[in-house]
């Protein structure tokens, strides 16, 4: 008979055990999927705003790196671009937000960089770098915290690097990893770096970090020869690469790169 009870009284407190497990709060154990896009523009020279913001919605990225984006320049070499706003056309066109970040006065407007995101900004900033000796122009980041669907938070970075010497590049690489060592948030690097994948800027200052775009060459676009423009992220172990892809579109000097990635923390 004391079997029996002390049987009994086990089988109550697993069956109300069980009932208080499955009453609890279960975490959300699905992972985000993300296609990022990177993209050099060349200031519209070769296409019009319209393809572009075409090109875009074909591939229907989530968030867009670009660089070369003008704002309401007037440019001998692009007639057809005079006066526009780029980023804020390509966000109406595409139906997404939009961050920018301008980094020199040029032609009666502004050249810089940009961010084209499905999903909402909780805070964008830019972070200048540095110059030395040999640089040609200034150059930035563009640091954009983004809020996903499901509200984890991940930083999406532009960048747009030097392209007068590999010590200029290495120096401005370094300050890239200053600026966001201490960043919280999974990070995601899209730019022109302006440097071959066995450069020191990329294989040495970038080595911490995982390149996640493929590694085809991306310039010239009617004929590649080298590649210069990247996807990166941090920690690697937050991140799994779904798939890769370089898009052969001739409407920059650039081909575009693009990564399916999965977020895994």
């Amino acid at each position: 008979m004391k079997k029996l009870i002390r049987a009994f009284i086990i089988i109550v407190i697993l069956i109300f055990g069980w009932r208080i497990i499955s009453a609890q709060p279960r975490m959300n154990t699905k992972n985000d999927t993300l296609k990022v896009l990177c993209y050099n523009l060349r200031f519209g020279e070769l296409a019009s705003l319209e393809q572009l913001a075409d090109f875009i919605k074909s591939q229907n990225p989530d968030i867009i790196a670009l660089q070369e984006v003008d704002v309401k320049t007037y440019r001998e070499r692009a007639p057809l671009q005079n006066g526009k706003d780029f980023i804020t056309e390509l966000g109406f066109r595409t139906g997404m937000l939009t961050a920018y970040a301008k980094t020199i006065p040029y032609a009666g407007g502004y050249y810089g960089i940009g961010i084209l995101s499905k999903y909402p900004f909780l805070q964008t900033k830019r972070v200048m770098l540095p110059m030395p000796n040999g640089s040609k122009e200034q150059r930035a980041l563009l640091l954009a915290d983004v809020e996903l669907a499901d509200g984890k938070i991940i930083t999406m970075v532009c960048t747009h690097l030097d392209y007068p010497s590999s010590e200029v590049r290495q120096l401005q690489v370094k300050a890239l990893n200053n600026a966001l060592k201490e960043n919280p948030y999974p990070l995601i690097v899209a730019g022109d770096f302006n440097a071959q994948p066995d450069s020191p800027e990329i294989s040495q200052g970038m080595a911490s970090w995982k390149q996640v775009s493929s590694f085809d060459f991306t310039i010239p676009s009617h004929s590649p020869q080298s590649k210069i423009d990247y996807i990166f992220v941090s920690p690697i172990k937050a991140w799994t690469v779904i798939s890769t892809e370089t898009p052969r579109v001739t409407l920059s000097d650039h081909l575009p790169v693009a990564a399916t990635l999965e977020l895994v923390y």
